[in-house]
């Protein structure tokens, strides 16, 4: 059932099942709005937390769901991308862009289909887990069911 849930992490739920992906949101008692956080929460690897990072770029929203092993090197990526560059969205972008609060933003469930880049070290994992639409909301999902989900291009974001 979803009545528990955000309104954010209904519609995160919704864009999962649309997809054919079963893993169920999980809210969890404390925000786990970092990978570490999250990670420590789950008990699993840090870099099996799959960050949605939404920077700007050449005037669109662009979200990278990079591992929590890491930060994205912007330069390199734009670089990679063959965009002029790439800069971290301002908190009113994000939301604008997604819906979504930073440190809750999923891999889904935005008003509009996101530009989306997933780093390949996230491939190097079973399971991986993403926020599920707010800080408190996580799910699991494997590497390939991010890739069709976002339908996003795989890259070194490192």
């Amino acid at each position: 059932m979803t009545d528990h849930l955000h309104p954010r992490s209904r519609l995160v739920h919704d864009a999962l099942r649309a997809a054919g992906i079963p893993g169920e949101i999980v809210v969890l008692p404390d925000a786990a709005s970092t990978a570490a956080l999250a990670a420590s929460a789950l008990g699993t690897d840090v870099g099996a937390i799959a960050n949605s990072l939404v920077f700007w770029s050449d005037g669109e929203p662009l979200l990278v769901m990079t591992s929590g092993a890491h930060r994205v090197d912007t330069a390199a990526l734009a670089a990679r991308l063959g965009r002029t560059s790439i800069t971290r969205a301002s908190v009113d972008q994000v939301r604008e862009a997604t819906g979504q609060a930073i440190g809750g933003v999923a891999p889904t469930g935005h008003p509009t289909k996101l530009t989306t880049v997933i780093d390949e070290d996230l491939a190097a994992f079973d399971e991986i887990w993403a926020a599920g639409g707010t800080p408190h909301t996580v799910f699991p999902l494997t590497f390939d069911q991010l890739v069709a989900l976002t339908q996003g291009t795989v890259a070194a974001v490192a």
